[in-house]
């Protein structure tokens, strides 16, 4: 235990006097944690720029338009006089997409002729195209909708008839876990620590490698003893402490101010959070083990660590993927973690549930066992070459 609090003691002193450090384990996770925050605080993108063309000039035309308007996500910003001249302020990036109202649309439909109308969006922008598109369609088929009952009613229709005729079955829509339909609660979760485990494999290849490339690496053993594991974890023990502590900020900002669901408990996700401290730890020194240089460690790290957001499936479902890519979907921490979230917090799961997930991170977190004795012959046997 002496020689263990040597080492932390030594590991201190070297995070207080290198910068990187600081900005690594402190300035650059809180600027990310208000950076992702702020940009969905809405939850949802609001009015989002479209345009018009109205060629019908009627008043069910206008109708349609301050409907389509009036939508939360959906805010028409100029009427443009042809097709052509919307399309170029859409290729020009000045709105997502623009509804276009052919003549004579309300008198066809007045007549029960058939009529179309046109949405075009920009599906460059995924999210944004997305939400135009449900609008301007959701508007296109309250508008046939409403034509068909003004006909009927014309009839001697009862509203009740018409309504039995146009929505013979009524759709009840309950999303569960996020009935708000949240992006933040969607992302954020899954972003802020897929962003510190990459922070903490990095951190942590970085401190070993370093010591390498400075000279100190034999120094470091001694002040254990000479014994990989008490250097090992010495050397780790403040960076988890600093990390465990950091993850949990974010977890009580997420779950404890901002009220995102939590099935489980607060308590529960912290304890997650910091299985997944050590798993990235983990993954870091066998990254360094496996290319023992400081330059391709970080290089290796990053790599991982920017995949991991591809293949977790927080994006793309892992269901849809490749057989192949599903099974290498498990060599990835926040793949995991994104689990033990969606089960924990989400659904409610016991870990009884899902234990594959928690001895997936316990294995990460005991992958220095494996390298252990190639890591100690590195550290004193390699020499750094510039």
């Amino acid at each position: 235990m002496t020689r263990l609090f040597h080492v932390a003691r030594r590991e201190v002193r070297r995070l207080a006097s290198h910068p990187i450090y600081w900005f690594c384990m402190l300035a650059a996770p809180l600027l990310c944690l208000v950076f992702f925050l702020t940009l969905m605080g809405s939850g949802l993108p609001t009015n989002l720029p479209l345009g018009l063309v109205d060629d019908d000039g009627s008043t069910t035309s206008r109708q349609l338009a301050r409907n389509l308007d009036a939508f939360q996500q959906s805010d028409i910003v100029a009427q443009f006089p042809t097709v052509s001249e919307a399309r170029k302020a859409m290729q020009r990036g000045e709105i997502y997409g623009f509804y276009y109202i052919p003549e004579g649309t309300s008198r066809k439909a007045l007549r029960q002729e058939q009529a179309t109308v046109s949405f075009y969006m920009n599906y460059s922008y995924l999210i944004a195209g997305s939400l135009v598109f449900r609008d301007m369609k959701t508007m296109s088929e309250l508008a046939s909708g409403a034509a068909v009952q003004q006909v009927m009613l014309a009839r001697g229709a009862t509203e009740a008839q018409a309504m039995a005729l146009l929505q013979p079955i009524v759709v009840d829509t309950h999303p569960i876990s996020n009935p708000w339909l949240n992006y933040s609660v969607y992302l954020s979760n899954t972003l802020l620590p897929g962003v510190l485990m990459l922070f903490i494999t990095m951190v942590t290849v970085y401190s070993i490698g370093i010591e390498v490339k400075e000279g100190t690496a034999r120094e470091w053993l001694a002040t254990g003893g000479f014994s990989l594991t008490q250097s090992l974890v010495g050397k780790l023990l403040p960076q988890t402490v600093a990390f465990v502590l950091l993850w949990g900020l974010v977890d009580v900002v997420l779950y404890a101010w901002l009220r995102f669901p939590c099935l489980c408990g607060l308590p529960v996700m912290l304890g997650v959070s910091a299985l997944g401290v050590v798993a990235a730890q983990g993954l870091g020194v066998f990254m360094f083990a496996a290319l023992p240089t400081l330059r391709l460690g970080l290089s290796f790290a990053s790599l991982w660590g920017v995949i991991s957001f591809s293949i977790s499936g927080m994006s793309f479902p892992v269901m849809a993927m490749h057989p192949i890519l599903q099974g290498l979907c498990n060599l990835f921490p926040l793949r995991h973690y994104f689990l033990l979230y969606v089960n924990f917090a989400l659904n409610g799961y016991g870990a009884a549930d899902i234990w594959p997930n928690l001895v997936g991170l316990a294995a990460f977190a005991l992958l220095p066992l494996a390298v252990g004795w190639h890591l100690k012959r590195t550290l004193l046997t390699v020499k750094y070459i510039p």
